[in-house]
């Protein structure tokens, strides 16, 4: 029985969401910048410690807010199956603080709104792209202790264009979301499967 999780990738306009995804699952990267309008289903496989899991992504349109109640959820197309991922990368842009003001809001609408534990559901903040760093507007450490020390999620800065630390970013994710779905206390080895099984990933 293959298990899946559900990953939900949130984050202001223009900051790199869905090139991130794509970059993962599909090597792509596009210099046109198209908004994100409706949300997109992304379904690639991985293979963690010798186990094969079936991904959802989501790719979800910018939203105003968090669902505070599943039938806020349900009213909002762009908002179907956010309330109940099993994870969430919170995606900002590391030239623009207006977009990290926006990841601090989500997330802390997650953790007063979600269904369930949300003390236990891995959050990831992921700086995206680096390959601009010099045009930042605070330094990377200053985030980084927030996002670790206070926040207490996982942080990782990525570069879609380049191709810089975006598998890594997945393996970050998906090592604390089976980690703790396995209720164990270490981050289990992650082999990931090329672009994972490409004829596997569909676009709903």
């Amino acid at each position: 029985m293959v298990e899946t999780l559900s990953i939900a990738v949130i984050g202001a306009p223009g900051v790199g969401k869905t090139s991130i995804i794509r970059q993962f699952i599909y090597n792509d990267f596009s210099e046109v910048y198209t908004p994100t309008r409706t949300r997109y289903v992304y379904r690639p496989s991985v293979i963690l410690n010798g186990n094969m899991y079936d991904l959802k992504i989501l790719d979800v349109p910018p939203i105003s807010s968090f669902p505070s109640s599943s039938n806020q959820e349900w009213l909002d197309l762009r908002c179907r199956g956010v309330r109940n991922a099993n994870a969430y990368i919170l995606v900002y842009d590391i030239c623009c603080v207006e977009s990290f003001e926006y990841v601090k809001m989500i997330r802390q609408q997650i953790m007063e709104h979600r269904e369930g534990s949300s003390s236990e559901v891995p959050i990831l903040v992921v700086g995206s792209k680096r390959d601009l760093q010099r045009q930042r507007f605070t330094p990377r450490r200053a985030v980084s202790v927030l996002v670790k020390k206070t926040w207490k999620c996982g942080y990782v800065e990525c570069s879609a264009k380049f191709n810089w630390h975006v598998v890594l970013l997945f393996k970050e994710l998906l090592g604390i979301a089976v980690g703790r779905g396995m209720k164990q206390n270490h981050t289990p080895g992650i082999r990931l499967q090329g672009a994972l099984q490409r004829n596997r990933c569909t676009v709903m």
